[in-house]
């Protein structure tokens, strides 16, 4: 089946490649001396070597204001947009954004910076290290409208990081209903947590259940195990395995940046 991504992005199986901020004005790891000009060159560096790499799309988030808010504060938006105005210019690729873990905030961040893209947890209800986190799916889709965002694509994360799901429900019943309910652009599978693998199991149950609608694997892609990855996903959100010895915290390494590109695109010339 040829979904809408492979004409947004260009190609079969795209990979957005995630561009981390590092802690902004009101986060715990902020840093006030180097303050945010060292964050923007960071991000720059980041953003150049990704590209130069051969990604098909970045995304914006502020990863490293950790821990997370679900409903974030106005500085953190409000940074967001100005690093990622100065970065545009040198924007070659479609890019999204995620404000963590917002889903209005990101979709506001959208707007201000001509993003195409946003991933988000837009539905459920989890019990989670950032406390009880409920959601209102309906409450942003009418936000979203309401500030003429409709064209912004939306990548729903079914299988949210550092949370359970309140309920007894399989990520294959929650994926349809997902999908019946809400029409989100695509589905997101993820790990535990940032570069904590997607279950294979569990990413064949959602694809599964929702043939018709793009799904993405959304944590722990690594060059070891893309191609069977993205056997069963139609794509994939890949942040740690871009970065210097796969390390969360380092900065991105264009080399192995350009492994994980070549073997995805042999995997593409072999489904062609």
């Amino acid at each position: 089946m040829k979904y809408w991504t492979e004409e947004f992005f260009g190609v079969k199986k795209p990979i957005i490649a995630m561009c981390h901020l590092q802690a902004l004005p009101g986060d715990p790891r902020y840093d006030p001396l180097k303050g945010l000009e060292w964050v923007y060159e960071l991000a720059r560096d980041d953003l150049l070597a990704l590209q130069e790499g051969g990604v098909d799309a970045v995304m914006f988030s502020n990863e490293f204001s950790l821990p997370y808010l679900t409903r974030v504060e106005t500085i953190t938006v409000a940074c967001m947009a100005s690093l990622i105005a100065r970065l545009k210019p040198e924007i070659r690729v479609p890019f999204g954004v995620n404000v963590l873990w917002d889903p209005k905030a990101s979709i506001d961040l959208a707007m201000a910076t001509g993003a195409q893209f946003v991933r988000e947890i837009f539905t459920g209800v989890y019990a989670s290290d950032f406390g009880l986190w409920n959601t209102n799916c309906g409450e942003v889709i009418r936000h979203q409208h309401a500030i003429g965002a409709q064209h912004v694509r939306l990548f729903f994360n079914i299988v949210p990081e550092a949370a359970a799901y309140l309920g007894h429900r399989d990520a294959a019943d929650i994926a349809r209903s997902t999908v019946f309910n809400t029409r989100p652009d695509a589905l997101c599978v993820s790990g535990l947590t940032a570069g904590e693998e997607t279950s294979t199991q569990v990413l064949k149950l959602v694809k599964d259940a929702v043939p018709d609608t793009p799904v993405f694997a959304n944590t722990g892609v690594r060059l070891d195990n893309v191609d069977q990855l993205l056997a069963i996903a139609d794509g994939a959100i890949i942040g740690t395995a871009f970065k210097s010895d796969g390390d969360f915290w380092k900065p991105v390494d264009v080399r192995r940046v350009k492994a994980i590109m070549d073997r995805v695109k042999r995997l593409r010339a072999a489904i062609e």
